[in-house]
């Protein structure tokens, strides 16, 4: 079980305003990174699943990667889902699905990228398969093997509750090399609360 009680990470960030908190958030989701979210990222299965699609979706193109997008949106509102019953149906989606379920709402989503930034596991539906135009995987696989980003506090217009996504490289133990990217959502509201 993945412990993540953050006493001193929710003092910390005894914040006015959410403005506030975007000025303010990012040392600390950092130290996030490093106390709590790299053990789940070093997962073996992870690396694993990475390095498997890695080689499977090697000689895809740029018009082969938008064609899967725009099938995984579409398959958001189908009832047939294929592309998104494949990547949800793998191991590491259900290692990525109990991550979110053991830290107790701190951990709102978890999505894992490839070297092209599409998704090789994901804790729940993504509202698209290709996170490479987005800061998330451009911002971390795309700078190198040490990157991190954290994304502005936004409030989740599904849930209501006020959210940071945390992104970083994964690298190959092996090699160092970077070879994907994992995103977390946060709940800054239990961060905060």
């Amino acid at each position: 079980m993945i412990k993540l009680a953050l006493p001193a990470l929710a003092a910390a960030l005894l914040l006015s305003t959410a403005a506030d908190a975007d000025y303010a958030h990012a040392p600390i989701l950092r130290d996030l990174v490093a106390s709590k979210l790299r053990q789940i990222a070093q997962d073996p299965s992870i690396v694993s699943a990475i390095a498997a699609q890695n080689l499977e979706t090697a000689s895809l193109t740029q018009a082969d990667i938008d064609k899967l997008d725009k099938e995984w949106r579409a398959e958001t509102k189908a009832a047939d889902k294929p592309l998104i019953a494949k990547i949800e149906g793998r191991s590491v989606s259900t290692y990525l699905a109990n991550a979110v379920q053991q830290a107790h709402g701190l951990i709102t989503e978890i999505i894992v990228m490839d070297d092209k930034g599409l998704n090789v596991g994901v804790s729940s539906t993504t509202s698209d398969y290709w996170q490479g135009d987005e800061d998330k995987w451009a911002k971390t696989f795309a700078v190198g093997p040490d990157a991190i980003f954290v994304d502005d506090i936004e409030r989740d217009e599904s849930t209501q509750m006020l959210q940071a996504q945390v992104s970083f490289t994964i690298v190959d133990p092996a090699t160092h090399a970077a070879i994907g990217a994992i995103t977390f959502g946060i709940n800054m509201d239990q961060v905060n609360g």
